[in-house]
């Protein structure tokens, strides 16, 4: 398994990082396979999902919605509401595979690989990227 750690800035606001081109790159020559992409935060995630339609946004307000940054959560260091970004994990998750086939991520025609890190609190996140070939 080849397999490497990737830094991605947030900036340390909200953030849907589309990591479709790094994670092509990273297959690209390596026949067939899965792609492995991973976050090992407890705060941030990985999605595939279209962006650059407003989707990016609509899913950072929706978990908005969903998890509200307020004081509710038992879990409270950290910027206020942070308790609700350990629990986003269990709805986007950080982890995900993809289809590999002759060096080429076997995607939809809008999907897109994507960290979704909705925590303020870290300006940088780490993505590791794993090929399994087949």
């Amino acid at each position: 398994m080849r397999s490497e750690l990737r830094t991605v800035r947030t900036g340390g606001v909200p953030a849907v990082v589309d990591l479709t081109g790094e994670c092509e790159e990273f297959v690209r020559g390596q026949g067939d396979g899965l792609l492995h992409v991973f976050v090992p935060h407890a705060t941030a995630g990985v999605a595939v999902i279209e962006t650059g339609s407003g989707s990016d946004d609509d899913l950072l307000a929706q978990l908005d919605e969903l998890l509200p940054r307020d004081d509710r959560w038992r879990h409270r260091h950290g910027s206020p509401g942070h308790g609700r970004d350990h629990v986003l994990p269990a709805f986007v998750p950080p982890a995900t595979s993809v289809p590999v086939l002759e060096g080429r991520l076997l995607l939809g025609t809008w999907q897109s690989i994507c960290l979704v890190d909705p925590n303020g609190d870290n300006p940088e996140r780490h993505v590791r990227l794993s090929f399994l070939a087949g």
